[in-house]
């Protein structure tokens, strides 16, 4: 068994999705849109070059998407995704990305638990942690 959060976004998943390929260092493995699916003559027009699915693979992770529709979508809350790293230096790279026109909930900062922890959400929505162990 494996857990892979699947995030829903407000019609800019491409958008994020592109964001997330370039600033995680993940591959982009399958798109479809509304409008290349079965259920393409179910949703408006405007509606059909948005996203249904979504694949970004990071190493041996996965993080799947899709656009909720307008009547449907609800701003992420109650989780955060989690980034564990090894290295502070690329951790403070992604957490200074994922800030960009975000919303900085805890500044990214050593505690008895990590070289580097912080808390974000992104330009998307999208809550973050960004943690980076001490040794144990």
């Amino acid at each position: 068994m494996r857990l892979n959060p699947h995030l829903n976004f407000d019609g800019r998943c491409e958008e994020a999705f592109k964001f997330y390929e370039k600033c995680l260092g993940g591959k982009i493995s399958f798109t479809m849109t509304y409008g290349d699916s079965p259920v393409a003559d179910q949703v408006p027009a405007d509606w059909r070059n948005k996203i249904i699915h979504a694949t970004l693979n990071i190493a041996n992770d996965l993080l799947t998407a899709a656009d909720a529709p307008p009547d449907r979508y609800q701003r992420p809350q109650g989780f955060h995704v989690t980034l564990g790293l090894a290295d502070a230096a690329e951790a403070e790279r992604i957490f200074k990305t994922l800030s960009e026109n975000g919303t900085v909930q805890m500044p990214l900062q050593e505690t008895f638990w990590a070289i580097r922890f912080g808390m974000v959400a992104d330009r998307f929505g999208i809550p973050w942690m960004v943690n980076c162990s001490k040794p144990m």
